[in-house]
């Protein structure tokens, strides 16, 4: 071969994939070679005898492969001059890195992370069932365009379910159903600019998930911090704002129940500032110590724009997620979601209504709520025996605890690294808050996150692992 091809000025070593086939293989070879610049523009090529001979195939097999890349443009035939490389065959992107995952990615080792139900209490059977029905009793025109707002089966069971439930005012028409909580305050966000004017001033809790306001500065608007205390948002310090974003059922970190007489506070401030609440009801179905505390948006559904999702009932993996909005804000949603097409897949719309319609939903809520009431008992029990120095809050409700520790947030680091080189994973509390350096000490404990039967022994691993790093004596027994 490298007497031949050197003959026509060209040394090059093809690499032939036989189970592609001859012609395939030689193709891929030949393209690759270009695309790699093995075969810069203007190489000319051995005639196809040459080749055939040199590469022990036959004639027409060479003569169809180099037909097809001339048809594709990597060669170009002139009359008299043979084939050669064209001048400027197509380049291959550059191999970049992959993107970083845009969802908390799984961990190896106890996983207490905050933010996750049990996934493995995902009620598949109950799921399945509902899924059959649906495709057994949905017409055709289920599965055509629908509408924006979501499927009207989906919006008349979530009226229900919120008004029993969660003491929400909404009728269907109220009620547009999104891609997860994200996509919703997306919506929101662009709402509020075209009802409250561009740049609205929204007002955020601090602490909270740090990602909702750089969402709403990408989306045009300020975003502002306030403060919360043992009785949730500070409302005083609302001042120039024009929108608030809460967790008044259980606030997110800090676990704390928006108060009887702030709520009073927030409703009053935005008639006032002729604003909005965007409620964020997100894990509220969950109260241990009462029945549920009722959503704020039945205190003003002129008021109040209530969000809530399944990412915590069910799995976040559905992106299912709903929003209420006041009758204002009905015109302003229809413009916001005019090209707005991160829409649910209409089945897992429809097999949601089928659960809550049956009663399954309720049940499976139900089932949760004694699991997870259970687990926050036994964390509760080991922190109360094992860690004298240690204090539990935010535990009436939700999926999470906090729990504080003796020190400032300078040691945070250092003990969440020392809880992953033993592979326990948690959520530190000071990257919640808008100025980290002045957070206390704690670590939020997603007692939800580990399937029922490691739930034990992760707490035992992670008592067991804060006592070695603050150097307390003792390990405790494993909890059974």
């Amino acid at each position: 071969m490298e007497d031949q091809w050197s003959r026509w000025g060209l040394d090059l070593h093809l690499h032939l994939r036989p189970e592609a086939g001859l012609r395939a293989g030689l193709e891929h070879a030949l393209r690759d070679a270009m695309r790699r610049g093995q075969l810069p523009p203007g190489t000319p090529l051995p005639s196809s005898r040459t080749l055939a001979r040199d590469l022990g195939v036959a004639r027409g097999t060479v003569t169809q492969a180099l037909d097809q890349l001339i048809a594709e443009g990597y060669l170009e035939s002139r009359p008299r001059s043979g084939i050669r490389v064209a001048p400027h065959p197509t380049a291959p992107p550059e191999e970049a890195a992959p993107p970083p995952p845009a969802t908390l990615p799984p961990v190896r080792g106890v996983d207490l992370r905050s933010g996750f139900p049990d996934l493995a209490a995902f009620p598949r059977r109950e799921w399945l069932a509902a899924t059959r029905h649906v495709m057994q009793k949905a017409p055709n025109t289920a599965f055509g365009y629908r509408e924006r707002a979501g499927a009207l089966e989906l919006r008349q069971a979530l009226a229900e379910y919120l008004g029993r439930s969660r003491g929400v005012v909404a009728t269907p028409a109220h009620i547009i159903v999104c891609a997860g909580y994200t996509h919703a305050l997306r919506v929101i966000c662009q709402i509020l600019g075209q009802h409250l004017g561009s740049p609205a001033r929204i007002a955020f809790e601090d602490p909270t998930e740090p990602d909702y306001p750089v969402l709403a500065e990408q989306l045009g608007h300020s975003a502002l911090r306030v403060p919360i205390d043992d009785e949730g948002l500070i409302v005083e310090e609302l001042t120039r704002e024009n929108a608030a974003v809460v967790t008044p059922a259980h606030q997110y970190p800090l676990g704390v129940t928006l108060s009887p007489a702030r709520r009073v506070e927030l409703v009053s401030w935005a008639r006032r500032a002729g604003g909005f609440i965007v409620e964020d009801d997100y894990d509220g179905e969950f109260r241990y110590d009462r029945q549920p505390v009722g959503a704020l948006q039945g205190m003003a559904p002129d008021r109040v724009i209530y969000a809530g999702t399944a990412s915590k009932t069910i799995a976040p993996g559905l992106r299912l997620a709903w929003l209420v909005l006041p009758d204002c804000l009905l015109a302003p949603l229809q413009e916001a979601t005019r090209w707005d097409e991160s829409y649910v897949n209409v089945i897992d719309q429809l097999v949601l209504a089928r659960l809550i319609e049956t009663g399954e939903f309720d049940r499976h809520v139900r089932r949760c709520r004694t699991s997870y009431r259970r687990r926050r008992d036994l964390l509760g029990d080991a922190v109360t025996r094992q860690l004298p120095h240690g204090r539990l809050s935010g535990i009436a409700a939700g999926l999470h605890a906090v729990l504080r520790l003796p020190g400032d947030s300078q040691q945070e680091a250092r003990l969440v690294t020392h809880l992953a080189e033993r592979s326990i994973h948690v959520d530190g509390i000071s990257s919640f808050y808008d100025r980290p350096e002045e957070s206390p000490l704690g670590i939020l404990i997603g007692y939800a996150t580990p399937a029922d039967h490691a739930y034990g022994n992760a707490v035992t691993s992670l008592i067991s692992a804060l006592h070695a790093h603050f150097g307390q004596a003792g390990v405790p027994k494993t909890m059974r």
